[in-house]
């Protein structure tokens, strides 16, 4: 019996619907990451862009547990000597932009290269509850009905 190997043209794409208010972030990056690489289908090709589309919405109000919120450090380089600048995550979540703390912890579980960047544009964070996408019908997915350790 042969291996099966899915094709770009037969994988069948949903849309996923998150509301992370009250979720814990490590663990919902977890579930994005494995939605976006479609690991939870049985057809999983490792080198074929198989997973879902992504939409999480309320992503200013995820949770992280312990003093994470105080104590982690975001850092980022301007380019220039000694140009390194550094933001806790409750700089990044106060301010304009808290979309980008659940951005980057997804980054960071997708593999790096050409495949990684295009599983990471089939997800699209809002900081409010408000999005765009209801012409796509997604469906909702209740994280923390998962496991009672997903919500605090």
């Amino acid at each position: 019996m042969k291996t099966y190997s899915a094709k770009p043209g037969e994988v069948e794409k949903k849309w996923v619907l998150i509301d992370a208010e009250g979720l814990v972030l490590g663990r919902l990056a977890a579930l994005i990451a494995t939605r976006l690489r479609g690991k939870h289908k049985p057809q999983y090709t490792p080198h074929v862009d198989c997973g879902d589309h992504v939409i999480v919405v309320n992503a200013e109000k995820v949770k992280l547990t312990g003093r994470k919120r105080e104590q982690k450090v975001y850092y980022r380089h301007t380019g220039y000597p000694g140009g390194i600048k550094s933001r806790t995550a409750a700089q990044i979540l106060d301010g304009a932009h808290p979309e980008r703390v659940i951005e980057k912890a997804v980054q960071r579980m997708i593999p790096k290269g050409p495949l990684g960047r295009q599983q990471m544009r089939n997800l699209r964070i809002y900081a409010g509850p408000e999005h765009p996408h209801e012409a796509q019908h997604p469906e909702t997915l209740d994280v923390a009905a998962l496991n009672p350790k997903n919500k605090r």
